[in-house]
């Protein structure tokens, strides 16, 4: 649980971690085509100035680092002596530049460049100063804030960095509104079974309902209060809207923003608002029994839909240029969130 030294610096840890899983995924996706081509995986060293890059590269890769110094500075901060996290979190951070730029070697897709690894470990090198620098005002904020809005829970900081990670699922345009747990595409699947146009509704509308109850139940469980979740849940949900919302206009057009407001969209918001706001107020128990079962609930049927029309529209208009890897990242998110999250449910309710 959060506790005053010890959960700021656990809940770094998790960020670190998930943190560094992006990393990993933006650097190596598309995951496909590794092939040997006979060159040193670390001859990108000896190269000179890189032939080809832009301002948006240099910016790019000294940002992506940025937050993942600032992680690790923090999670080890609890190490003896004053500069001990700062120097490990760099080396940590350059280490992990140099495995992607190593193994990017045997991707085609993919060109190793040394001016990458420094701006990789530039980041990370500002990222670990930021955390040294805050780091302690950081913590004492964190802990004022447990005290007064986290309940005392196991596992608090997991259940947290599943919410921060659930943020990036409404940012893939594409997919159903809140429609996580699609499996069909990591195993090659298309087929879906046939309904009737009138079911997709009922169905779309049911991802949306189940999903919202999950999440909205798993925000209730880590606040303190019942008074306070009835602030904070609706902000989260908002919230959540609001960046399907910006991802939308940004990513495919201004005239696309609300396209996810479907009219199963609409009914599922609905639905699910209203169990919300009923099963906020039972005991700890069933709160939790409903949580999965809902998320469970959730992931068959979005497995179950068939094709949704504004997806295509979607993929067919959006340009993704520089966002390709990302979108990529944000569906395998998407895809694996229920799945991480219903062992934390599981492991919460076993210290109930």
């Amino acid at each position: 649980m959060l506790h005053h030294g010890r959960g700021p610096i656990l809940l770094s840890r998790y960020l670190a971690l998930a943190w560094c899983g992006l990393v990993v995924y933006g650097s190596l996706h598309p995951f496909s085509g590794w092939r040997d081509t006979g060159v040193s995986p670390i001859a990108f060293l000896e190269g000179g100035w890189p032939r080809y890059w832009t301002t948006f590269d240099l910016v790019a890769n000294v940002a992506v680092y940025l937050p993942l110094g600032f992680f690790l500075a923090l999670a080890l901060s609890s190490l003896p002596g004053r500069f001990s996290g700062l120097l490990l979190a760099t080396l940590l951070a350059g280490s992990v530049s140099f495995c992607m730029e190593t193994l990017q070697t045997w991707l085609p897709s993919r060109v190793p460049s040394n001016l990458d690894l420094a701006c990789n470990s530039f980041g990370g090198l500002l990222g670990a100063l930021w955390a040294q620098a805050v780091g302690p005002r950081i913590f004492i904020r964190i802990a004022a804030l447990e005290q007064r809005l986290v309940a005392p829970i196991p596992h608090a900081e997991l259940g947290l960095t599943l919410l921060g990670l659930w943020l990036l699922v409404p940012l893939s345009p594409e997919i159903l509104l809140f429609g996580a747990g699609d499996l069909r595409q990591i195993f090659g699947l298309t087929g879906a079974m046939p309904f009737a146009a009138d079911s997709f509704i009922v169905i779309e509308a049911g991802i949306t309902a189940f999903n919202l109850l999950a999440v909205g139940l798993i925000v209730r469980m880590l606040c303190a209060r019942l008074s306070t979740a009835y602030l904070v849940v609706p902000i989260f949900l908002l919230l959540c809207l609001a960046v399907a919302t910006v991802a939308a206009a940004a990513l495919v057009s201004p005239g696309d923003a609300f396209a996810w407001l479907t009219p199963g969209a609409r009914l599922g918001l609905i639905v699910g608002i209203a169990g919300l706001g009923v099963a906020m107020a039972l005991p700890a128990t069933p709160r939790l029994i409903i949580a999965a079962l809902a998320l469970m609930a959730g992931t068959v049927l979005v497995n179950m839909a068939p094709p949704n029309p504004y997806s295509a529209a979607a993929l067919a208009t959006w340009r993704q240029g520089h966002f390709l890897n990302f979108n990529g990242l944000t569906r395998l998110i998407g895809i694996l969130w229920p799945f991480l999250t219903l062992p934390f449910l599981l492991l919460t309710a076993r210290r109930n």
